[in-house]
């Protein structure tokens, strides 16, 4: 295995596979979290809008997954010291980084798991669609890893990032309509409602799966406006992320 290989392996074993192993219990909140919602919303829908909320659930689970690289950087930043060792070695940042986020997605799997399952029974996608959904997912990934990267650099301590993680998180992927369709939400507060790239994530994959009806020049906004807000953000990520401390 190349170098780099090897320092991505050695971020996705000190992120993840170590706590998984040793502390199993921890999988239950990844589960739990996006899954609570979604039984939330098929018995007040009486289960109208279960296939909203499981790709709802996807996005939800993709972005928290993100998010949550900014509570770990943090910690192994400020309590172990980690990214001191990290810059002073051969490691570059984006081998460090894509190893920490590698190891958030292999933290989710078990939630993931689950959705695809739901998925298949509820929602039946084509390989168009699952196309679709997994770029939608891909790029709310990297939205929410250039942010919580950027913050975990600027943070000084691990409770102020737990703070802004979950505040975040429940700003882009709980009040958005992320389960439930846009349409759902009376018209003068959808404005808000588009101030969250989720939004925008959300309206593709519904409308792929045929349960939002948008018209051609609407989902070219909506892919226009995700993949503008990925790049900006990735922008932000490598202009003003502290690596090292100054």
């Amino acid at each position: 295995m190349k170098p780099w290989g090897r320092q991505v392996l050695a971020s996705i074993l000190v992120n993840s596979i170590y706590e998984m192993k040793n502390y199993p219990v921890v999988l239950i909140n990844t589960v739990l979290s996006p899954l609570s919602f979604l039984l939330v919303i098929a018995f007040v829908s009486r289960g109208q809008l279960i296939p909203d909320a499981i790709e709802g659930g996807f996005i939800m689970s993709m972005f928290n997954s993100g998010m949550s690289l900014q509570g770990d950087l943090a910690h192994l930043k400020n309590d172990f010291k980690l990214q001191d060792m990290v810059v002073s070695s051969p490691t570059s940042p984006a081998a460090y980084v894509t190893g920490m986020a590698l190891a958030e997605v292999i933290y989710s799997t078990p939630a993931l798991a689950v959705l695809v399952v739901l998925a298949a029974i509820y929602i039946h996608p084509g390989v168009a669609e699952a196309v679709l959904l997994v770029s939608v997912l891909l790029l709310m990934f990297l939205a929410s890893i250039a942010i919580g990267y950027t913050l975990s650099t600027f943070s000084s301590d691990i409770v102020q990032s737990f703070a802004f993680s979950r505040l975040i998180s429940t700003l882009f992927s709980t009040l958005p309509p992320v389960y439930y369709p846009i349409t759902l939400i009376p018209t003068p507060f959808r404005y808000a409602a588009y101030l969250s790239p989720t939004t925008y994530a959300a309206e593709i994959s519904q409308n792929a799966a045929g349960l939002l009806s948008l018209s051609s020049s609407g989902v070219a906004a909506a892919w226009g406006v995700l993949l503008a807000t990925t790049a900006a953000l990735a922008l932000v990520a490598m202009k003003k992320a502290r690596w090292r401390e100054v």
